[in-house]
């Protein structure tokens, strides 16, 4: 087998993704006989079809739909190599550390700040991501360390437990739910949630606390954004009792939902990092965590 180029498997990612020759061309700033060639040498090189193409439509052969799988994490092993050989290398070497605004940012912030107290430190620099990002700036490179809550998929990260804490709903002022002291999630059915953009159908049932029947509701992109949502009364949302507790206002009431799955959150870093550094960042999560629970 001829040996297959980087820029050609990204070109191959980027048409699998659109399943259109022209977006894809117009994503990568190449014209569209260029990137048609490079995916014909790419199947010359690998020596199957990739694609089937018509007139009217493009789609993956098998073969394609493993290359799209394998590519995912070739390319981000790749990412992942320069962008951490680079921090490495750096006059003043750095460690990105990224998390959720929320519930972890606290925490986050006294982790750095017990960090830098320690001699030789390297410098730390602290990414607020958005909702389901810091996985993939850890698989990628861009993040060294996250902060991940629930809910999360671990697979080719190590992991150190550190806060789990019950679920409460939030309510508008004056809904009939909140002249009960206790909920179920049974409670809960029927009535519009937040949703989050990009939610896997699991993540959808965690938030909404049922496993069927999931609800529709208007999206929410930071839990600011959500709490709006159900202050204005287009929603009720389940969140972490952190969140509760920080965000207290008075059109917003909150009250326990005992069956709820818990609110976890975990730091994560690249599975097998043998990095000093983490170590100490290890035992600091946990001492913090400890106090804080």
């Amino acid at each position: 087998m001829s040996e297959v180029e980087v820029r050609e498997l990204r070109y191959f990612r980027a048409v699998a993704e659109q399943l259109n020759f022209s977006r894809a061309a117009a994503g990568l700033g190449i014209a569209q006989p260029a990137l048609s060639r490079a995916i014909r040498q790419l199947e010359r090189r690998l020596g199957v079809p990739l694609f089937l193409r018509d007139t009217r439509r493009v789609e993956l052969t098998d073969a394609g739909q493993a290359l799209l799988t394998e590519t995912g994490r070739v390319l981000d092993a790749l990412s992942a190599a320069v962008h951490r050989t680079r921090r490495a290398g750096a006059p003043t070497p750095t460690v990105v550390i990224t998390a959720k605004a929320g519930v972890a940012t606290e925490l986050l912030r006294r982790m750095v700040t017990a960090h830098a107290a320690l001699p030789d430190a390297p410098r730390v620099e602290v990414v607020i991501s958005g909702y389901g990002e810091q996985t993939a700036m850890l698989r990628d490179g861009r993040a060294d360390l996250a902060l991940i809550g629930s809910p999360a998929e671990h697979t080719g990260f190590d992991v150190e437990p550190l806060l789990c804490e019950p679920r409460v709903a939030a309510l508008p002022l004056g809904h009939p739910l909140a002249a009960r002291a206790v909920l179920d999630c049974a409670d809960l059915r029927g009535h519009p949630m937040p949703q989050w953009p990009g939610a896997t159908p699991a993540a959808r049932a965690y938030w909404a606390g049922r496993d069927h029947d999931l609800p529709d509701g208007p999206e929410a992109h930071d839990n600011s954004l959500l709490l709006e949502t159900v202050a204005l009364g287009q929603a009720i949302a389940l969140v972490p009792s952190s969140l509760a507790r920080h965000s207290a206002r008075a059109d917003i009431e909150y009250r326990p939902v005992r069956d709820a799955a818990p609110y976890r959150t975990v730091l994560a870093w690249p599975a097998g990092s043998r990095a000093p550094w983490i170590a100490r960042f290890l035992r600091i999560a946990r001492e913090l965590a400890a106090e804080s629970s």
